[in-house]
């Protein structure tokens, strides 16, 4: 089985790489998931560090089709399911890509999705402190 993309362009981790460019490549690696998922990539990625966690914030990530569905209640859940299910079939491999960029074992990930901003939220928790890692005195 041919690994994705997404598994081909992580970095190596480098001790000497600072909070922001961490941020950046996790970024970067969310937006090559997304596109190579979803069939499409959202607007605007931001990664934001924080103790042993990293809050991700994608704007614009629902399609078309979503929009539309997003319509009435039923199809706003239907939506959430949706996605939180590509995501928890995903996790070995996008855990797999944020362990290769931090260097630090991921523990588990948490997702919602706004049907109303267009916006999704991933929060990815690790085993040890990631910003004391990458921010130096």
């Amino acid at each position: 089985m041919n690994k994705p993309e997404v598994i081909k362009k992580r970095t190596r981790t480098a001790q000497k790489k600072s909070k922001g460019q961490v941020e950046a490549e996790i970024s970067s690696a969310l937006l090559t998931f997304e596109k190579e998922h979803m069939g499409r990539g959202p607007v605007d990625v931001r990664s934001h560090i924080i103790e042993d966690m990293v809050l991700i914030r994608l704007k614009g990530v629902l399609t078309p089709a979503e929009r539309h569905l997003a319509t009435d209640d039923a199809g706003t859940q239907l939506i959430k399911q949706v996605r939180a299910k590509l995501l928890e079939n995903s996790c070995d491999i996008l855990g797999d890509v944020i362990t290769g960029i931090t260097g630090i074992n991921v523990v588990s990930f948490h997702t919602d999705i706004s049907t109303k901003a267009g916006e999704r939220i991933i929060v990815i928790t690790f085993e040890q402190d990631v910003e004391e890692k990458f921010s130096y005195s």
